[in-house]
């Protein structure tokens, strides 16, 4: 079952609340998202890090409800 982009990104600003999201929809199937989240909680983390954040407040969604996610994560410094 495909995620909507508004539940992705309702999902990631309840476990990063300060996060500024923007959810894109590659292919209009639902399926294929890219990600941009921008925090100031990712600052001093690496770039692992940071995604492993946002992919645990997708809780388990990654590769089943959510086939394929591109996700860029920034400082707000950054941009």
């Amino acid at each position: 079952m495909a995620m909507d982009a508004g539940e992705i990104e309702k999902m990631i600003r309840e476990a990063i609340p300060d996060a500024e999201v923007t959810i894109e929809d590659l292919r209009g199937d639902g399926d294929h998202y890219a990600a941009l989240v921008v925090s100031p909680a990712f600052a001093g983390k690496s770039r692992v890090q940071q995604h492993q954040m946002v992919y645990a407040a997708l809780k388990g969604k990654m590769g089943d409800d959510l086939h394929a996610l591109a996700l860029q994560t920034a400082v707000p410094e950054d941009i």
